[in-house]
């Protein structure tokens, strides 16, 4: 069966796995002090043109979720995110079992607006009885969205200006940031990123990695003992090498954004091919993940051939369901693709 499931179904890219084996027998510092893990915060230093950054390795998105959000934020604080965002709708309670409370804000195509944060902003500081309700520390964006869709630099100035005006930081979940920073329909680099946000992360897992993603904090805002807060999270990595290694990998060689630009390639051959049959897209997405609506008999047999996310009811007899690129996409998968759709 072909799968288009997610971006991590398969292992990791050659070229990762040849830099773990080529490493895999020298003996190295433990939690993340080897010298793999420095070789690679400095290219990713390099990458973001600033000595002024302060780069961490962390095993999973959902870890690097709640260990970011539950250190910057104080105890009368939560967490300000889209209906949609991650953290809200697929990370089980993970940012409310640290004991901070995940607060919505209104979606469209997956973003929240400038307009809406200082709406939500204005009338929280205007509620004289906000002492008895829950603080907002933080704001948490992703990008690209979970519907695949990118924030113009114009709007991640906006709503950098409104946190920063009330003094909260701005968090940017860049779990797929690979496919973002190489699709042709952004104005977004990574400079612009490490500019507009405090702190954000590097996705791994879900770009070309086994596992593991780089948190960069930006300007001084890492917490204090920061290594032991992850340790008492559970989220530190005896063998934290295996991620140092991964992310110099990464890193080299253009590596990051070539595995972005494949799988934005092979994306927009699949909607090719959805297209000629006349499928609808239920939103236009620019990135790795595509997002189409089927007929409901048509999908029941595509199950049978090919593996994809099935999301939502779109009304009585179609579906909302998701197909998603990766490194591992082939011009073969994409032909089985085509072949499965015709029966």
């Amino acid at each position: 069966m072909v799968s288009f499931e997610n971006d991590y179904s398969t292992g990791a890219h050659p070229e990762v796995l040849k830099r773990l084996c080529e490493t895999n027998l020298k003996a190295a510092k433990g939690y993340g002090a080897d010298e793999f893990s420095e070789s690679a915060k400095k290219k990713i230093i390099s990458a973001l043109g600033t000595d002024d950054a302060e780069v961490w390795f962390l095993t999973g998105g959902t870890q690097t979720n709640a260990v970011v959000i539950s250190t910057l934020l104080s105890d009368e604080e939560g967490v300000l995110s889209a209906t949609t965002g991650h953290i809200n709708a697929h990370e089980s309670g993970a940012v409310e079992y640290t004991g901070h409370k995940v607060l919505t804000l209104p979606q469209k195509g997956g973003k929240i607006s400038a307009t809406e944060l200082e709406a939500f902003l204005t009338g929280f500081y205007a509620d004289e009885t906000r002492e008895h309700t829950v603080f907002p520390g933080m704001v948490y964006i992703s990008h690209p969205t979970e519907y695949g869709t990118l924030y113009a630099k114009s709007e991640l100035e906006d709503i950098s200006s409104v946190c920063h005006r009330y003094g909260m930081k701005l968090f940017l979940d860049g779990a797929r940031l690979g496919y973002a920073l190489a699709s042709p329909d952004t104005d977004v680099t990574m400079k612009d990123i490490a500019t507009l946000c405090d702190v954000f992360y590097i996705g791994g897992t879900k770009v070309g990695a086994l596992c593991g993603e780089a948190v960069v904090f930006m300007r001084g805002c890492c917490p204090k003992h920061f290594l032991s807060s992850v340790k008492k999270r559970g989220a530190l990595l005896a063998k934290g090498r295996l991620l140092g290694v991964q992310f110099d990998a990464l890193f080299s060689d253009g590596l990051y954004l070539s595995i972005g630009r494949h799988a934005l390639i092979t994306a927009e051959k699949m909607k090719a091919i959805f297209a000629e049959r006349g499928i609808r897209p239920f939103i236009d997405s620019p990135t790795n993940q595509q997002f189409f609506i089927l007929e409901n008999e048509r999908l029941d047999r595509l199950k049978e051939k090919v593996a994809f996310s099935v999301l939502e009811p779109f009304d009585e007899t179609r579906t909302v369901v998701r197909f998603v690129t990766s490194w591992s996409t082939t011009e073969n998968d994409l032909t089985e693709l085509a072949a499965a759709l015709d029966e």
